[in-house]
């Protein structure tokens, strides 16, 4: 099929296409979707996942960027789902900069996720389509750990505090490497998702996740120091942090999503 459309597979999109039916069929029984759901799924590529998503959701809305695979998709649908094709649409564009999409709404994401983009692309996704109310998606294995861990971990970060502003967020399985062409060097793992109201704060998203980024610009950073240049001075920030109820001396990996939050609010 590849060679039909005139594709190869290229790093600088991260595509690594799923070539196993066994494991299709997994993620869509993990991400817990049904009938009354309809998926957006990013990165469709040749379309295996996209037909096994057919067999089970209301209807699919694929979004994918690459020309090529974008002309193909249809004609598979066509050809191996004939009765599915008017529950299907495909929106030829990058990821990161959809804004709409065509009618019905979508509650679900499933997505096997290009590697190089793959958080961007989820938290706008979670910004932009506030019909989401859960999913799965196939990533990195070291990113999967990374959205999925809890405060005080060892790979808690970025991602999984401003994943956490969205959705309550766990690992959901392992992916070889065997199941995919071309094989990626990397294993991968599997992040389920349920979305949940953000955390009740005075302040705005933008100021919560600022003071996410700067509190793990530098890692082991005490707070104080590193909301510093973020609120304007230590006094600033360790006024914030006092108002938050946080020990100044307290690290950003310690915080959940709640601390961040409340202590963005003194960025009034």
């Amino acid at each position: 099929m590849a060679e039909e459309f005139g594709v190869r597979p290229t790093k600088q999109r991260g595509q690594n296409f799923v070539i196993d039916p066994n494991t299709v069929r997994r993620i869509v029984r993990e991400s817990g979707i049904g009938a009354e759901d309809v998926v957006v799924e990013i990165g469709p590529g040749l379309g295996s996942l996209t037909l096994a998503l057919l067999e089970v959701a209301q209807a699919v809305t694929a979004v994918e960027i690459d020309p090529a695979l974008a002309a193909g998709l249809p004609g598979t649908i066509a050809e191996f789902a004939p009765e599915r094709v008017v529950d299907f649409r495909l929106v030829e564009a990058d990821a990161m900069r959809v804004t709409t999409i065509p009618d019905p709404q979508p509650t679900a994401l499933v997505a096997n996720l290009p590697y190089n983009v793959s958080v961007p692309v989820l938290l706008h996704f979670f910004e932009t389509f506030t019909s989401l109310k859960r999913g799965l998606v196939m990533v990195q294995a070291e990113v999967a750990d990374r959205l999925a861990a809890p405060p005080g971990s060892r790979t808690y970060g970025v991602p999984s505090v401003k994943a956490a502003w969205y959705a309550e967020v766990k690992r959901a399985g392992s992916i070889g490497r065997n199941v995919f062409w071309p094989a990626p060097n990397v294993d991968s793992g599997l992040v389920a998702w349920t979305h949940r109201p953000p955390p009740p704060t005075t302040a705005t998203r933008d100021q919560v996740f600022a003071v996410i980024d700067a509190a793990f610009a530098q890692r082991r950073k005490a707070l104080r120091a590193a909301l510093k240049p973020l609120f304007g001075g230590s006094e600033q920030a360790e006024a914030a942090l006092a108002a938050a109820g946080i020990n100044p001396l307290e690290r950003g990996e310690q915080l959940d999503v709640h601390a961040f939050a409340a202590i963005a609010e003194g960025l009034r």
